[in-house]
């Protein structure tokens, strides 16, 4: 049984924990520098040990096979970077880093452990980005030529003044918090290597309180808002293959949409998840889509998926403790992070100087 301690009792933490017990792990223990939250998320569950710290966890329980990375996004390098020192897998939240090179430092740290190092890219595991990666695998898309990832919220900054808004915590902003989409556009793609990238950072609302989402994060007084409101970008890629981007915690925009539609030689496609109030899930509508041409006519096939609540939160977790143990291929690869961490910094690089990047 693969032994996992959890650092980080945040929000995301109850994902971590039931995927991983999902695949049939022990979840022994749990650090967070708040030790009284970590002892509130433990003492419900079949956590036997708690720490305030990883280098304490680590110490504390030396039996531990893997470790999950749930922190605000600065602590993710030196945390995953600790833990595969130690010769444990690691699972982190997203974003991978806060830039490519650290992101670069993970992946050299992992192969000289030769540990998995895997991300929660969750939207991989939706049951709809399943579907359609079966059908591309089968060969029934054909070379995908084009695709538009949007997350799109029209009130949905998480809080004012506290570590997603601030900078040097977080990194950035939505073009950091949400890369959900256009990593699953990349995935459907192959994956493949970029080569420019040109991009827009915008910043209006992040001072207004009425564009803040509905997260239960803590506005802090006299913080700082210095993160962008939305990114927009075009990436093109050394196969000839093009990517439209635009996310947003605040933008003018009907609804909340969270989507990737992609143009493939064979059939076109569409995995999407709307919201009727931002980002309270009971009102979403979940559609996975094929577009095709049959007998000369447009058919549009609607694929039938179970809902999954988790937007492929569990499902992710539980695939890392599987890849562990050779069950399973990994949702997502150390590798593919790297290349995510590279489109990311060349949007912002791009917004900054106003000019198309090249990305090395």
């Amino acid at each position: 049984m693969v032994k996992v301690g959890i650092v980080g009792a945040g929000g995301m933490a109850r994902y971590h924990y039931e995927g991983f017990r999902k695949a049939g792990a022990d979840v022994s223990a749990m650090a967070d520098m708040d030790i009284a939250r970590a002892k509130a998320f433990a003492e419900n569950r079949e956590i036997r040990a708690v720490y305030k710290t990883l280098g304490e966890m680590l110490a504390g329980s030396p039996d531990l096979d893997a470790v999950s990375v749930i922190t605000p996004n600065k602590f993710h390098k030196p945390l995953v970077i600790e833990a595969l020192q130690k010769g444990k897998h690691v699972f982190c939240e997203k974003p991978p880093a806060l830039n490519a090179a650290e992101m670069a430092e993970m992946l050299e740290a992992s192969k000289k452990a030769g540990k998995c190092l895997m991300f929660d890219l969750n939207n991989r595991a939706r049951p709809e980005s399943i579907a359609i990666m079966d059908y591309i695998l089968n060969g029934r898309v054909g070379a995908i030529n084009s695709a538009q990832a949007y997350w799109i919220r029209r009130t949905g900054i998480p809080g004012f003044g506290g570590w997603f808004t601030t900078k040097a915590i977080s990194g950035g902003g939505p073009g950091l918090d949400l890369p959900h989409m256009f990593d699953l556009a990349m995935y459907f793609m192959g994956y493949p290597e970029p080569d420019y990238v040109l991009g827009a950072a915008y910043y209006d609302f992040m001072d207004n309180p009425a564009y803040k989402g509905p997260y239960g994060f803590p506005d802090v007084e006299g913080g700082i808002t210095d993160v962008e409101s939305s990114i927009h970008a075009m990436v093109t890629f050394k196969t000839g293959q093009s990517l439209m981007i635009r996310s947003s915690w605040a933008e003018m925009n009907e609804r909340e949409i969270v989507s990737v539609t992609f143009q493939g030689q064979k059939t076109g496609g569409m995995v999407e998840r709307l919201f009727g109030i931002d980002s309270i899930d009971e009102t979403s509508v979940d559609r996975c889509l094929l577009f095709r041409e049959e007998y000369g006519r447009q058919v549009n096939t609607v694929v039938k998926t179970g809902k999954d609540e988790s937007m492929g939160r569990l499902r992710m977790a539980a695939n890392f403790i599987e890849n562990i143990e050779g069950k399973a291929q990994p949702y997502n690869t150390a590798e593919e992070a790297l290349i995510l961490m590279k489109v990311i910094d060349g949007i912002y690089r791009s917004a900054e100087t106003k000019a198309p990047v090249r990305i090395s």
